[in-house]
């Protein structure tokens, strides 16, 4: 019988806690909370399991604590905190561009009463599907994301990621961010931006295939937060917990980075 003490690798380690602990909100007076590690580890265990809420363990705590304690969170910018501290200090030499589509479940396709207009789904010929657009830096670690519908083209939320680059950065990305308007702003923040020219542009700008290669860094990016089934499907009827569903598996790829 595995003893109730022993860590599950899903779960925070040690080290982890340790940079997490001191972000967190204080709460210096009323009633005391439940644990917090204990909580976050059942927040992870929903979304790298992919059950509802109602399904998490017991040695976590009640299910209705770790559902109100993220979306609460959540609503504070907690976890947007948590994310920024940690990647505070990231290199910005290189870095990478690029998105992924994730399916929405079934569970997340029906609305209700009182939902955003503006539910972050997009419908496709395999149908509903959200896209995440993401910067990483040259260690493959996420410094900038976004959330939008499958159909939305990559180059139109480009601009927004951009900004979170620092001046003379160099930027790495498909075909698909090959336009003048991504390059013009790229290079008025010093940034070169290394994307491949398309077939059909007259007017041809330097490109190096060598650093080219270096992109695969978001590639593994995006298939190492795919092993959350939560993360890979997407279950939340609210884009605002999805993506902050990330930003906490974000926080601890930085966190085993630090």
């Amino acid at each position: 019988m595995r003893s109730s003490n022993v860590r599950r690798r899903y779960e925070l380690t040690d080290r982890e806690w340790t940079i997490i602990e001191p972000l967190l909100p204080n709460k210096p007076r009323g009633v005391p909370r439940v644990d917090d590690r204990r909580v976050l580890n059942g927040i992870l265990w929903r979304f790298r399991s992919g059950s509802p809420w109602a399904e998490i363990p017991e040695r976590y705590g009640p299910p209705t604590t770790c559902c109100n304690r993220f979306v609460r969170w959540r609503k504070a910018g907690v976890w947007d905190r948590l994310l920024a501290a940690v990647s505070a200090g990231f290199n910005g030499e290189l870095v990478m561009i690029d998105s992924t589509c994730v399916r929405v479940h079934q569970h997340a396709a029906t609305g209700k009463k009182g939902d955003p207009a503006d539910r972050r789904m997009g419908r496709s010929r395999g149908g509903l599907t959200s896209k995440l657009h993401a910067l990483v830096d040259a260690e493959g670690r996420p410094v900038s994301l976004r959330l939008t519908g499958g159909q939305v083209h990559d180059a139109r939320e480009a601009p927004a990621l951009i900004k979170a680059m620092p001046e003379g950065a160099t930027l790495l990305g498909d075909k698909g961010y090959d336009s003048n308007a991504i390059r013009k702003q790229a290079a008025d923040k010093g940034i070169w931006a290394n994307i491949p020219n398309r077939s059909n542009r007259k007017e041809r700008f330097a490109f190096s295939p060598w650093l080219y290669r270096q992109r695969n860094l978001v590639e593994r990016f995006f298939a190492r937060i795919k092993h959350f089934r939560g993360i890979a499907t997407r279950y939340d009827r609210c884009p605002e917990n999805y993506l902050a569903a990330i930003k906490l598996v974000c926080t601890r790829i930085w966190c085993t980075a630090l």
